[in-house]
């Protein structure tokens, strides 16, 4: 059997197959997210599920789903989907759901994100560790029964649920170039651009998850190079550019000028607020101090959230959150059982877009008010030791916090530390006022995190 220990994280389950992730504990895993189904919601009898393009998918999902059966569950299989369109579906069908991916990790790894119904998040402290410790359970299908398991298609019904967003009659005949790595938003995008007045191109539709172009990771500036030169090339007045299971979007302006993830929430964040003024509005402790200056100057109320989206979702549920956005490209809405959709988000940015008479970099100018260093990995043998030797330079001179690793703040600029949840890694983030000053402050940092 895989390793337990190596595949479960802070927010879902993830490791290389058939090393760490493997049938017999696909197997295992769906037994025991059936229990815990059966623990939160016992008039649940249905399971939703899907799968991206990676090849070891349909073995995973198929032990998965014999997993749930064994436990007296049915399974509902949606077959090919991204990450957000199960959560549409687990909100749409009121069940949980389970979709096999790595996101934008190697073609070698595959993984599960769970929710509850109406997409309820389940993390490490909302279900993950549970499981885990239930791996070893005997089946509880009440009287010997064994579920069955039919198929679904809502690819439809998902392209009209983010279509309803936005005004379609008010979005302008744009020129979009949307580059999905070979991954699910080649299914979904074309589906739910279908009939929108917008001249839509597709670079490298075909799902392939060895991703023979490219790596899945809109994250990594090698990874926007193409997008960029078709930006160019076409004259574009966006890019947009999707992770592998299609759940997160990166833009590039119409200069082929990648846009970051704080730039676009600040950006959504204004637009959702012009629908529903005085909102409340969630965003991740490394996003730029702009964006919370956004949410502000727009009438919003500005609530601040350790990193992930399994804290994202219970913070937007206590808070009333209309929205939620993330540096890494994750958006949240309300509507959407408050999971989030790269893709809704993408034609909320084509919504303000077309009905601003200017260049999306005119439009994002307001918001871009401060250097940022970006993320910057660390490779070290003790996380925790660092960390607090970073604290410890900073004691006497800036205010700090532990919401989600270490956040100093020095009034001029500051920095959060903090370790992956997925990776053995520390990431650095830190913003300033200006270019030079963030180069000099990272420097300043790194120096004391290398010692």
């Amino acid at each position: 059997m895989g390793d337990p220990a190596a595949v479960f994280l802070a927010y879902d389950i993830r490791g290389l197959v058939p090393e760490q992730l493997d049938t017999e504990l696909a197997r295992r895993i769906g037994g025991a997210f059936a229990r815990l189904v059966r623990r939160s919601e016992p008039d649940t009898g249905r399971i939703v599920l899907g799968r991206d393009m990676r090849d070891s998918g349909v073995e995973l999902a198929g032990a998965f789903a014999d997993g749930i059966t064994t436990e007296g569950l049915d399974v509902v299989d949606l077959g090919l989907v991204s990450t957000d369109m199960i959560y549409f579906a687990s909100g749409h069908l009121d069940a949980p759901g389970a979709v096999f991916t790595a996101s934008h990790n190697p073609a070698g790894y595959n993984g599960i994100k769970l929710c509850l119904s109406a997409a309820r998040p389940v993390g490490a402290d909302s279900g993950l560790a549970e499981m885990q410790a239930d791996l070893s359970a005997p089946p509880q299908a009440g009287g010997g029964a064994t579920g069955t398991t039919t198929t679904l298609d809502l690819l439809d019904a998902f392209a009209g649920h983010v279509r309803s967003f936005v005004d379609t009659t008010a979005l302008a005949p744009l020129r979009v170039v949307a580059d999905t790595a070979n991954g699910m938003g080649g299914l979904v995008v074309p589906a739910v651009f279908d009939g929108l007045p917008l001249d839509l191109e597709v670079m490298y539709a075909d799902l392939d998850g060895t991703f023979p172009n490219h790596p899945a990771d809109p994250l990594q500036p090698d990874n926007l190079a193409a997008l960029q030169e078709r930006v160019l090339a076409t004259g574009a007045d966006i890019g947009l550019a999707f992770d592998g299971d299609a759940d997160r979007v990166f833009l590039v302006d119409e200069g082929a000028r990648p846009v970051s993830g704080s730039l676009t929430t600040a950006l959504v964040a204004s637009t959702v607020l012009s629908h529903q003024p005085g909102a409340t509005v969630i965003h991740n402790l490394i996003c730029s101090r702009s964006v919370p200056e956004a949410i502000a100057e727009h009438g919003g109320r500005a609530v601040r959230s350790r990193v992930g989206h399994s804290y994202i979702k219970e913070l937007m549920a206590t808070e009333g959150a209309a929205f939620a956005g993330e540096h890494s490209g994750h958006y949240y809405f309300a509507d959407n059982y408050r999971a989030d959709s790269g893709l809704i988000a993408a034609l909320l940015v084509l919504e303000a877009l077309s009905a601003f008479d200017g260049t999306l970099s005119e439009l994002l100018a307001p918001f871009d008010r401060y250097a940022a260093s970006g993320e910057i990995n660390f490779s070290v043998d003790d996380p925790a030791a660092v960390v607090e030797q970073v604290s410890l330079a900073y004691a006497a001179t800036g205010s700090q916090d532990t919401l989600d690793g270490l956040t100093v703040d020095m009034g001029a600029w500051w920095f959060n530390l903090r370790p992956s949840n997925t990776e053995p890694l520390l990431r650095l983030n830190l913003e300033a006022a200006t270019a030079t000053d963030c180069a000099a402050r990272l420097a300043e940092v790194s120096a004391i995190i290398a010692q």
